[in-house]
């Protein structure tokens, strides 16, 4: 479903099936580190020689920070009316987001449920995959937004 800036997307709007795909977001060895001394500060986040010898075989995103991006790039290419607002969400990270790793959003409604005790509003559920410049799913999320009538 196209849009611009200025154009809101009401419950009325979506259709299940819409798709919406995000612009890119490119991690760098100081984004990773950043974001993890602040919020995930394991040494697989921190420190290249741990991370080659833990599981992740190198350094790797956190998972949170890899949620993060993917809330960035859905905030500028779904124009939810009142915002995205969470009543629910699903994760995987079937892959490790690694250094250099460019990040894209593609996500599809795969149900749409107006509320019957508040008519103004219902629930979008929206599967969302969250892709490296090679198309890997590094992030696979299923959520649940709330979205207000016209």
């Amino acid at each position: 479903m196209p849009h611009t800036n200025d154009h809101k997307i009401y419950l009325q709007d979506f259709t299940v099936g819409d798709r919406f795909v995000s612009g890119e977001y490119t991690l760098s060895v100081e984004d990773i580190k950043t974001f993890a001394r602040q919020f995930d500060p394991q040494p697989f986040h921190l420190d290249e020689a741990a991370a080659d010898a833990s599981f992740f075989g190198g350094l790797a995103a956190s998972g949170w920070h890899v949620g993060a991006i993917t809330m960035k790039l859905s905030v500028a290419s779904l124009p939810i009316a009142g915002g995205l607002i969470g009543a629910g969400v699903q994760l995987d990270w079937p892959q490790p987001t690694r250094p250099g790793d460019t990040l894209r959003v593609e996500s599809v409604v795969r149900d749409i449920t107006p509320s019957r005790s508040k008519p103004d509003r219902g629930i979008i559920t929206l599967e969302s995959e969250t892709l490296n410049q090679r198309g890997e799913v590094c992030q696979r999320m299923t959520a649940k937004l709330l979205a207000f009538r016209r």
